[in-house]
Order: C-alpha cells, then structure tokens, then sequence
C-alpha cells in the first residue's frame, strides 16, 4: 500500500474521457509503475463565487486538522498493539482497505445531500471529527489514569528495597508482634551486611541475640528481620540510622495484603478490559475520520478547481501515487495536459500567492494536493 497519494485536477474543454485516456497512455509509457486512478465526485452546489473564496480560505487549515485526528488514531492503534502484543489489522472503512478506499472512492449521498452549501458539508465534517477527537481524549484519559495506578503499584513493587512495598517479601512467620516484643525490618547496603550481622545485637539493649534473618535482596539493599523489645524500639531506629541502616515501617495484615492483591487483579482485569475496547473504537472510529476525510479532499478538489479553471465545472479529477523518484516524470505529464497556456506565469509567480488558491506551494498550472497516510 501506498503511504502517500497526489489528489489533482487538470482543465476539461469538451469531455473528460479523451483527457482521462491521453493521462492513461503518457503514464503508462513514461512512468508505468505509477499507479493512476479516477477521483469521482459529484456535481456539488457551487454557490457563489464570494461563498467560495471565504471557503478556501479554510480548507489548508480544515485539512490539516482531518489529517491530525487521522494520524492520531492511527498512532494510537499502533502503540495498543504494540504494548498488546496483537496482531495488526489492516484499517478499513467499513471493511474496505483504506487505499481502495481512497483509489475507489464513491461519495454518500445519504450522509452528505450533494445539494447541501459546501460550507455546510465542510462544517459538518469538522464537527464530527471533532466529536471523535474528545471522545478520544476522554476514553485515552481513562485508560491512562487506571495504567498509571498499575504502574505506580508496579513500582513499588518492583523498585529498590529502600522504597518499594514490602508485602510480598514478608510472611506471617516472619514477623513476631506481642505485648513486649516486636520484629522491625532493616534496610542494609549490600556490602555493608557483614557490619549488621556483626553489630545489630549491640545497636541497643534488649534485642533478642541471633534474632536476624536476610529476607530478600537486590542489586542495593539486603533486607533483615531483628527481633527485640518493643520499648526500646524507636532507640534502635535511631541508632541503625547513625549506622547507615534504614528501618522499614511495616505492620504485617492479611486482610491488607490480600485487599492489594485484589486491587492489583482488578486494575489488570481493567487495563485489559479498557485497552481492548479503546483498540475497537480506534478501529472503527479511524474508518469514520478516514471516510470524513475523503469527503472533505471531494470539495476541496472541486472547489479548488473552480477557483482555478472557472465556471461551469469542467475538470478531471483523480489519484496518483508516484515513487519518489518518478515524481519530476509525472509533475511533467500533468502540466502538458493541463493545457495552460500560462503555465510559465504559474511557475513564475511568488508561491504564497498560488497557496491561497488551493495548489501545492510549488504552483503547478492545475490543482495538486498531498494525502499522506502514515
């Protein structure tokens, strides 16, 4: 599939057919891997002349936005597959692949009457995009928000013993609490364990000898239990501190540890449950903006060409997607059959001046825009 596609529009005298066949013949014979399609759009209402040019002064910006949401949903599908580990699935507008989509494209007359303004056609298209681009917003928020509170309780269990939560290193055996006696968790640099093996019964008095037994350790930290009597137990924080050793608060509960386990299943359930639907929405929400899209492309070419070629509306519209290197070829092709006897005065003129009437910025004698997918 090609990523990127010209939308252009060259003059009509007397019948777009002989134009169409003579474009068919010049690229098949100079450039014949490019491949060349027909953009149909229907007679749409021109309105006036004033109506138009107050239109086109939109129509860079409006695109702009079309092609933003666009790319936006279709990074976002990209990153849930990735963090997913699903399976692409091709993009499509109601089941059909985008690019035939576009190299096939056929207007809806049901969504958008062809005897409606062109402003109100425009309108409407940016308001429903706009709509999908909140509702984006908002279902990303709430994806984020419960995969930042999975993140945070992922920290903690899994980052340094000097911070992370203690709970699942810690059994019920482990840990002595009574009226008189109590077991602390130390915190110890790992190359500093043999000076607390050597030294943490003679940190303070009372502390039941032999009481310390390694836990867990990391690339750090080591953690310790010691045992010892509950009145002397802020003397031995305080002291261990001096010593360089950090002295955990921790308060052994069942009931706690198993309301985070159930926390933890019930953000992942969440997660999954969130991202998939958010991936389903992209889907079809992605086939809604592509459709939109190409609509919009419809009345721009269309209103562009009147701006250039004038009234009534005699032009041939259509979709070409050149290789990089065949781009000069068919730039060539396109101006010798836009049958422009001021194609020098095109070519010559200050480009911002060709902007405002909808043609690329390098001025081409006949309406060209750029589609980029990706």
């Amino acid at each position: 599939m090609a990523s990127r596609y010209w939308v252009v529009s060259l003059p009509v005298k007397d019948s777009a057919s002989p134009l169409w066949n003579r474009l068919q013949d010049q690229i098949s014979r100079h450039s014949f891997d490019t491949p060349l399609y027909r953009f149909s759009i229907p007679n749409l209402r021109v309105g006036t002349l004033d109506s138009l040019l107050s239109l086109s002064d939109d129509l860079l910006k409006s695109n702009s936005f079309l092609e933003s949401v666009s790319h936006k949903i279709r990074r976002q599908i990209e990153d849930l597959e990735r963090v997913s580990g699903a399976e692409s699935n091709a993009l499509t507008v109601d089941g059909v692949p985008v690019d035939s989509y576009l190299t096939r494209f056929v207007w809806d007359e049901a969504k958008y009457p062809t005897m409606s303004p062109l402003k109100e056609i425009v309108d409407g298209i940016h308001s429903s995009v706009v709509k999908i681009e909140d509702d984006l917003k908002v279902r990303l928020a709430e994806y984020n928000n419960v995969r930042s509170q999975l993140n945070a309780i992922n920290r903690k269990q899994s980052g340094s013993l000097a911070v992370r939560d203690l709970t699942s290193l810690v059994k019920p055996e482990d840990i002595i609490s009574s009226e008189h006696l109590i077991t602390l968790l130390a915190v110890v640099p790992k190359y500093s364990q043999k000076d607390w093996l050597a030294s943490y019964e003679t940190l303070t008095n009372y502390v039941v000898p032999r009481s310390s037994k390694k836990l867990f350790e990391d690339n750090e930290y080591a953690l310790y239990t010691v045992t010892l009597f509950r009145r002397v137990a802020d003397n031995f924080r305080t002291t261990s501190r001096e010593k360089g050793f950090q002295i955990r608060d921790f308060e052994y509960s069942s009931e706690a540890q198993e309301g985070r386990k159930q926390e933890m299943d019930k953000l992942v359930q969440d997660q999954e449950s969130l991202r998939g639907s958010l991936l389903q929405w992209c889907y079809t929400s992605y086939g809604e903006v592509f459709s939109s899209w190409m609509h919009f492309c419809a009345v721009r070419i269309f209103a562009e060409s009147i701006l250039r070629y004038g009234l009534p509306p005699s032009f041939l519209s259509c979709v070409v997607a050149p290789a990089t290197k065949s781009e000069k070829k068919i730039r060539s092709i396109l101006e010798g059959l836009s049958d422009a006897a001021n194609s020098t005065f095109w070519k010559s003129e200050d480009e911002a001046g060709m902007a405002g009437l909808g043609g690329d910025v390098d001025g081409h004698p006949y309406v060209s825009f750029t589609i980029n997918l990706l």
